[in-house]
């Protein structure tokens, strides 16, 4: 294989400094960019030529984790947003959201909701994981001890090769319902589909793996044949991806600042290098891919990636990203 495809990004676009900014999605219509903000509990929205003077946020009482469009409907009225609780639509005028659909897990409390996509047949995927401050050793607002510290990597550790966990991958439907497809999840995170719909691709970032499975649009979305498409040999994890026109899937790295490009045998044939650490997901924007970040506030942060944790870049890369599907109510 021949040297990687590079890109290199100095400066932000947006220096938000979000908590945990997620979910950017490119409205075509209104060339504007919204992400969520999941810690802060905000929805931002911004102008693509007009970028911070535009910027328009929506403060909520539940964390939004990530958004869709509904078909049908205008974006600029209302969405479909993942929450804590499951599926919910948000009124954007109003700020007021309407809860359509739950998780119907037993330990609901401990859940929240992760990252997302509408299927080709108009379904919402959703993964659910353990809430912030939530973790199997640890009470809300209680201090953690060195030895609990440990605890916790070396189940991490050990969790990884059965993907042991509270969270799963859910299918909510337009009538309301939905199932549970993938159980023993740690941090369940993108779905995304090839050009051609026949294959889904899921992030399990914890694991650092991508999986694919044969997916067939003909029998009402079947799955089939899962197989691990893409595995990552350092210690970053694979967050949140889009899928540009030629099946390539661009993945944020949480924890090593950059994006890799992976193509449709799943080897890596390009990178994008950023200032902070903490990449969460990205979105195409004509032929540029807008980044999402978080803050970086580890111990060993540099002072680049402390400062801009948490903003939004941008970079031309020279290609498209495939149009995202919208979710039938």
């Amino acid at each position: 294989m021949g040297a990687l495809d590079q890109w290199t990004v100095d400066e932000p676009w947006l220096d938000l400094h979000c908590a945990l900014g997620e979910g950017p999605f490119f409205e075509a219509e209104t060339k504007t960019v919204r992400f969520v903000d999941i810690k802060k509990k905000r929805i931002h929205t911004v102008s693509l030529s007009e970028g911070m003077h535009s910027l328009k946020t929506i403060q909520l009482d539940i964390c939004p984790t990530v958004t869709a469009d509904i078909e049908g409907v205008d974006p600029r009225d209302k969405i479909l947003l993942g929450v804590k609780y499951g599926v919910a639509v948000l009124d954007r005028k109003t700020g007021q959201y309407e809860l359509i659909s739950r998780f119907y897990d037993p330990n609901n409390e401990r859940l929240r909701s992760n990252d997302g996509a509408a299927d080709p047949q108009g379904r919402f995927w959703l993964g659910s994981m353990t809430d912030f401050g939530l973790g199997e050793f640890q009470s809300e607002g209680e201090p953690l001890s060195p030895l609990i510290l440990w605890l916790m990597r070396w189940h991490d550790v050990a969790r990884l090769g059965s993907h042991g966990g509270t969270g799963a991958l859910h299918c909510f439907t337009s009538a309301g319902g939905h199932d549970k497809l993938v159980a023993d999840l740690t941090i369940p995170n993108s779905v995304g589909w090839a050009p051609d719909t026949r294959t889904m691709y899921f992030t399990h970032s914890k694991s650092r793996e991508i999986f694919a499975w044969d997916y067939d649009a003909s029998a009402g979305g079947v799955l089939s044949g899962k197989r691990l498409f893409y595995r990552h040999p350092t210690s970053g994890e694979p967050d949140g991806f889009r899928v540009d026109k030629d099946g390539n899937l661009w993945s944020a790295v949480y924890g090593e600042g950059r994006v890799i490009k992976i193509n449709p045998h799943g080897e890596v044939v390009g990178e994008v290098r950023l200032p902070t650490r903490n990449i969460t997901c990205v979105q195409f924007a004509g032929t540029e891919l807008v980044i999402t970040s978080a803050a970086d506030e580890a111990a060993d942060a540099a002072p680049r990636s402390r400062s801009l944790g948490g903003a939004v870049f941008r970079v031309d890369v020279g290609t498209t990203g495939l149009d995202l599907f919208k979710f039938a109510m």
